[in-house]
Order: C-alpha cells, then structure tokens, then sequence
C-alpha cells in the first residue's frame, strides 16, 4: 500500500492507495477551502484567530468528500501530552492527544501544523494520534499502540500505522534540551544545528511494540518546506491554519 494525493472536486487530501476496505483515512493539505490570508485557504483549526464560519465550512467539505458524517465527528483537545481518549461517541474530547474507537462511523480527527499525525488501523478499531515532539518523547505512538489493542483485542502485527505530512529533519532544529531526549538515531547535528527526525522516533516506537516494518507507512512530504501544500507553524511563526488526519471505521 502507498499514499497517493487524490484530487477532489473540491478537497485535494492524501488517501491510501489502495483504499482501506473497512476504513475511511486521509490527510488533509492547505488547499480546497474558503479562508483568507493567512489562514488561506483549508483551516481545520478552530483554535486559530480565523473566521468560525470559514472553519466550519472547511470542516463540512472534507467530510462531505470522504463520504463522511459531519454529526459524528470527534476531536481532540490536544494539549501536547500522551493521554488517549476513548470515544464512544461524536463530540469534542478534551485533555487528550490521541483518540480510539471501536464506533463504527465515528470520524477521529487530530489537528497539525508541522507536528506528526499518526492514523492506526486494526481489525475492529482506529485510532488518530498527534505527536509533536513533547508527546513523541513521552512515548505517545507506543501509547497508542497499546490503547488500540487493548480497545481491539488484536496484537500488534495485525495494526497498521500511517505517518502523515510533518515538519522533517531537513526543517526541524532543536535545542540541546529536545535532542537529548531522543535516540542518537533520530537527531543529526548540521554545522552548529542539531535537527530532530519526528517520522523516525515515531517509527522507531512502533516497531518496538511488535509492529512489521511492512505496516508502517508514510506521506514523505514536509509542512515547513512546501508553503503553497500546508501549513507550518514554525516557518509561519505561528500565525496560520491547521491541517486534520482523519480516520473512522466503516459503518
């Protein structure tokens, strides 16, 4: 399986190629909305300074595209941390930085702009998890993992874990303090700068958990290089919108 970028009428998103049989999952970009400048033009935040009533539109429109329930959206209330929610049901859940269910049709969605979104998928059960570089010291992708099978009732060879568009090493520098709270594998020191691989933690902790290597999968695309793609809260500093991974199981 690979991720193909799939133009939409409307909403242009990332989608597993082949499509997934028993689950809906895509990445957003930037584009395909009605937002102004700078915010322009698919903000899925509404946590940003943007017009509420841009977001919501931009909401229905790529729900609508991926044949998906606008009533049965969740979200998270992400807060940098490792707690996973368990949904049962649509609705904003605070306090948390990944969600899983086993609803059928529920859509999970995780909010980034330059920090990874993670979409797992088991027989019975998904999950969506954002991982900035706080979570993934704390471990939140193996964290997941253990929710997702806890909820599923599967080992860890049967999930298959999708790595969305993030901000890369090429892009990413660090301070001394985030660097040394990762594996020398996943920092490289460029003259003065040290830069943090958030994609490559990620992996490294979902294979540590018993995932094949043939199950992890990535979008190879870096928020921070491509401005006209997505947007970057670190090459914006701070001012611009926010891109959704969505998952949810067929009903």
């Amino acid at each position: 399986m690979l991720w193909a970028l799939v133009s939409h009428p409307t909403v242009p998103s990332w989608r597993p190629d082949p499509l997934v049989p028993d689950a809906t999952l895509a990445f957003t970009t930037r584009r395909g909305g009605v937002s102004a400048p700078p915010h322009d033009t698919l903000n899925l935040g509404r946590s940003t300074a943007d017009d509420p009533a841009a977001v919501e539109e931009n909401r229905r429109r790529v729900l609508e595209s991926l044949g998906l329930d606008p009533h049965r959206l969740a979200t998270a209330g992400q807060v940098h941390g490792t707690r996973i929610a368990e949904v049962t049901a649509p609705g904003l859940h605070p306090d948390c930085d990944a969600l899983v269910t086993r609803a059928a049709g529920v859509a999970l969605a995780v909010t980034c702009a330059d920090c990874l979104p993670i979409l797992l998928v088991a027989p019975g059960a998904v999950a969506a998890v954002h991982c900035g570089w706080r979570g993934a010291a704390g471990g939140i992708a193996a964290v997941a993992v253990r929710a997702l099978r806890e909820v599923a009732g599967v080992p860890a060879a049967r999930i298959t874990a999708h790595l969305g568009p993030s901000i890369r090493a090429c892009c990413y520098a660090v301070g001394p303090e985030v660097a040394e709270r990762f594996p020398g594998c996943t920092v490289a020191r460029e003259g003065g700068a040290v830069h943090l691989d958030l994609a490559a933690a990620a992996r490294r902790q979902l294979l540590a958990e018993g995932l094949p290597e043939h199950a992890v999968l990535e979008v190879p695309a870096c928020t921070a290089c491509d401005a006209h793609g997505y947007f970057s809260h670190r090459r914006d500093r701070g001012t611009t919108g926010r891109h959704w991974a969505i998952v949810a199981r067929a009903s």
